[in-house]
């Protein structure tokens, strides 16, 4: 078994030891997914055992379920009489150049927009893949980029080793951490059973990093605010990403809107964040307002491409970096296939939110320890290099089928009907994982706590 959890304890500051892990098989790739999957999720249950243990002085046993963390890293939903919505875009894919690889992401229309701009209106991949094909790769990727779109050329991991973008990822730390003075005095006001009970989250994420962070938090008892824009919406990923969450909208141009917000967040303990890293100082939110309106904040971000170099604000999504980091055409290669070949999941998405997860969940202990806030900043090309760091691996056992027994038994009212969740991937002793609050739709509530 690959030892990822090692680099994401040691990441965490918490103690080195193994978590027990029930199950065996792997989900099929050259890289260590589910090695990553339990290890990621591992380690945010043992950030949670760790502050019970500071809080009640007992230490809860952590232990996960490979099978079930492998599952979780692709959905947890399973409907009943009804269907998640597509995930992707007609027009989003894998198209071959004149001289290589280029993937285009278009889930959200704005960036179809973008992409069309460059290349011509397309109806579905068959008509986008002749255009695609009259250009040079690192050429489109460039159009579409300053069109304000989202593209990724294929790169080796060799090539991504030279590149200005991989050479400042690779110096950067798996989670950059900082406290903050000065601190602010706020009590446990959780249990053993919902050690995140009285816990605001305000959580400005959306697709699926930023969004599993919360959504774990939830599931150990904290009140997650969802905030999106007016005219945003993710359906292939809402039923499976808004569990135990209230779901409002804003709009962070408006004045009248800024003060609701502003309100919220003087209010919140933990705020999640995933737009580009500029986007929110431009809004007039820089860190350090951040922690002035909210006194002992911990203020958690991710972005796709790192915190340094020349992509640090460029738009992207797993599947893009995927293709950037060398990952897909590193399972290209091992599948011996004449195209790309990603991860079986969107595993840097997932991995990146339990540790985002992890990191409040440190943050916290550091602040009722010390009254002061933190932050913490990841980046999905940043788990790629642990995950690619870590080596390839040999040919693994196949994962058990699901059956209807890897289902609680609740039944989930969702905003579509009704629905079952997939058992929890993670055992804490004393501390189930449960959801108080039925997937819904983006915009559901009001922006209040």
């Amino acid at each position: 078994m690959t030892d990822l959890l090692t680099p994401i304890q040691a990441a965490l500051a918490l103690p080195h030891a193994p978590l027990p892990q029930t199950q065996a098989g792997a989900l099929p790739s050259t890289f260590a997914v589910t090695d990553l999957a339990a290890a990621s999720i591992g380690a945010a249950g043992q950030a949670i055992a760790q502050l019970i243990e500071q809080q009640t002085g007992r230490l809860p046993s952590v232990s996960v379920d490979r099978r079930l963390a492998s599952l979780w890293f692709s959905s947890s939903i399973r409907p009943v009489g009804w269907q998640v919505p597509p995930l992707w875009d007609p027009v989003a894919g894998d198209y071959a150049s004149v001289d290589g690889w280029i993937r285009l992401h278009t889930n959200a229309p704005h960036h179809r927009a973008a992409a069309e701009r460059v290349l011509g209106p397309a109806a579905d991949c068959a008509a986008m893949a002749s255009r695609v094909a009259t250009w040079k790769a690192a050429e489109l990727e460039q159009a579409v980029v300053d069109a304000g779109g989202c593209a990724a050329q294929m790169r080796s991991w060799q090539a991504w080793q030279q590149h200005p973008q991989g050479l400042a990822v690779n110096a950067e730390a798996l989670i950059q951490r900082q406290v903050f003075e000065p601190g602010i005095d706020k009590p446990w006001l959780g249990s053993a059973a919902r050690p995140l009970a009285g816990i605001k989250v305000l959580d400005l994420t959306r697709v699926l990093a930023g969004p599993v962070a919360s959504r774990f938090l939830a599931g150990l008892g904290a009140d997650v605010l969802r905030i999106d824009s007016p005219t945003w919406n993710e359906p292939g990923v809402v039923p499976e990403m808004t569990l135990g969450k209230r779901c409002a909208r804003l709009d962070l141009k408006r004045h009248d809107d800024r003060q609701v917000f502003e309100a919220l967040l003087k209010d919140a303990d933990i705020l999640f964040h995933g737009y580009r890293a500029d986007a929110l100082e431009q809004l007039g939110y820089t860190l350090g307002e951040r922690q002035h309106i909210a006194p002992g904040l911990i203020d958690v971000s991710l972005n796709a491409y790192g915190w340094s170099g020349p992509w640090r604000n460029r738009r992207g999504f797993d599947s893009l970096v995927q293709m950037s980091s060398g990952i897909a055409e590193a399972g290209m290669a091992w599948k011996q296939t004449d195209k790309p070949l990603p991860l079986p999941v969107q595993a840097l998405d997932h991995a990146t939110g339990y540790l985002m997860a992890a990191s409040a969940i440190r943050a916290l202990a550091e602040r009722l320890d010390s009254g002061r806030g933190g932050s913490a900043r990841l980046s999905l090309a940043r788990t790629a290099k642990l995950l690619v760091a870590a080596g390839q691996v040999s040919q693994q056992a196949a994962l058990r089928e699901e059956d209807i027994n890897d289902q609680g038994l609740v039944v989930e009212q969702t905003a579509w009907g009704q629905a079952h969740r997939l058992l929890a991937p993670l055992s804490i002793s004393g501390t189930p994982l449960q959801w108080d609050l039925p997937a819904v739709e983006l915009g559901s509530h009001r922006p209040q706590w």
